[in-house]
């Protein structure tokens, strides 16, 4: 039986790792990772730190992420206790606290040990599955007590599972070249949108190179979203709405805002202030929808023909 106690962890679980995102993503566009010096749990050898804007930021992230820890383990322990028969609801409380406890532990290490941009860049990827996982077991709740996935008439074609499943890795890709261009700190590589340093194909070396690519590979990813939509489209039948396309019609809205998300950072990159708001409003952004085809693909998976 679902709770109002469980949907009120489910949810706090939730919202909390969507906090923790975005403050490490603050910590890193303000360049405070080092705020706390190498010193880990503590922050410059002492409990509550001399008090800098860099160590405040830093410290604030960690103290956010320690509450939002104890949540998920609190989470998977009711899960475990009282809705162990619900795979579902196990498996995504579990992955939950699983890249929870992952990206703590490459926090403490960023932290102890200097690391290179491509490890940190996964730093981002491993909060994306902690929220999307976090996201799934609150899907799942309401879903489960509107019995809205029993029973379903509609079956996909394997062409569309695949299909699905192939975005989803590309999303996460695209999603990754983006937090490692942040890390590498050659964002200014590609001025002026959409074309870059004024030339439609730049100089495909260095900096430009990079972010030429990730801004191709968003773009790609915006054409196989709205592909896999048609498809969706295309395989309702008796006038039956797919499960699918609500899901499907978001991850388009969300690719967009991203994508124009992308254009107000590279128009702001020189007023510090707008810059912030916008690189966070990015991650957000890239958040939401990376958590939505993440929830396609596992629908897709459910309703296939087998």
């Amino acid at each position: 039986m679902i709770t109002t106690r469980y949907r009120w962890f489910a949810w706090s679980t939730f919202i909390g790792m969507f906090l923790v995102l975005l403050a490490g993503a603050l910590v890193t566009k303000t360049g405070s990772g080092r705020g706390c010096g190498d010193d880990w749990p503590l922050c410059n050898g002492k409990f509550i730190p001399a008090y800098t804007v860099e160590s405040l930021i830093e410290y604030s992230h960690r103290m956010v992420t320690g509450i939002v820890g104890i949540l998920v383990l609190l989470t998977f322990l009711y899960t475990w206790r009282y809705l162990r028969e619900h795979t579902e609801a196990i498996v995504y409380a579990g992955g939950t606290l699983l890249f929870t406890v992952i990206q703590a532990l490459m926090g403490a290490a960023a932290v102890l040990w200097p690391q290179q941009p491509a490890v940190m860049a996964l730093h981002f990827g491993i909060s994306l599955l902690a929220v999307a996982s976090s996201m799934l077991l609150v899907v799942w709740i309401r879903r489960h007590e509107r019995m809205d996935d029993s029973n379903s008439s509609t079956l996909l074609p394997k062409s569309m599972y695949f299909m699905s499943w192939g975005i989803w890795v590309f999303c996460y890709v695209v999603v990754y070249l983006g937090a490692y261009i942040r890390h590498l700190e050659v964002e200014a590589g590609c001025m002026g949108w959409p074309l870059c340093n004024g030339q439609l194909i730049p100089y495909l070396g260095g900096a430009s190179g990079i972010v030429f690519l990730h801004r191709v590979a968003a773009a790609v990813l915006f054409l196989l979203i709205a592909g896999f939509y048609v498809l969706v489209r295309r395989n309702e039948t008796n006038g039956e709405p797919s499960k699918l396309r609500k899901a499907a019609m978001y991850a388009i809205l969300f690719v967009i805002a991203q994508i124009f998300s992308g254009w107000l950072l590279n128009e702001t990159i020189h007023n510090e202030d707008v810059y912030l708001f916008a690189s966070l409003l990015h991650n957000v952004l890239a958040t939401a929808l990376f958590s939505v085809l993440t929830d396609l693909a596992i629908r897709s998976w459910k309703h296939r023909i087998r």
